[in-house]
């Protein structure tokens, strides 16, 4: 079994921050396209650690996570068998896994 981590503060930044380029450098999206999709698409589980940045706004949270389902069409099954999402913060967790289930291919 193949298992990736991910620390955002770490391995991203520690002020992850939007939903895209338009939002900054260190948004949802390229953290989603340059980080944790090669590493969800080559792996069995994929471990994030959230600890340690500064904040989650819910456009970096639903464009890194939703996003998935969204712009990848990875089952939301599938997204939450492999993904294991790690926070001290718990309404952080609670807020990215709503997003997940509650994106809709349409947006």
């Amino acid at each position: 079994m193949k298992i990736e981590r991910i620390d955002i503060a770490k391995d991203f930044s520690d002020m992850p921050f939007g939903r895209n380029q338009n939002d900054g450098p260190d948004n949802g999206e390229r953290f989603r396209e340059e980080i944790l999709y090669p590493k969800f698409i080559s792996s069995d589980e994929v471990h994030v650690y959230m600890d340690g940045a500064m904040g989650y706004g819910s456009s970096f949270l639903d464009e890194a996570f939703a996003g998935l389902y969204r712009n990848h069409k990875i089952s939301k099954s599938e997204i939450k068998r492999k993904l294991k999402l790690h926070c001290s913060l718990d309404f952080i967790l609670k807020s990215a896994w709503l997003y997940v289930d509650e994106a809709n291919l349409e947006n």
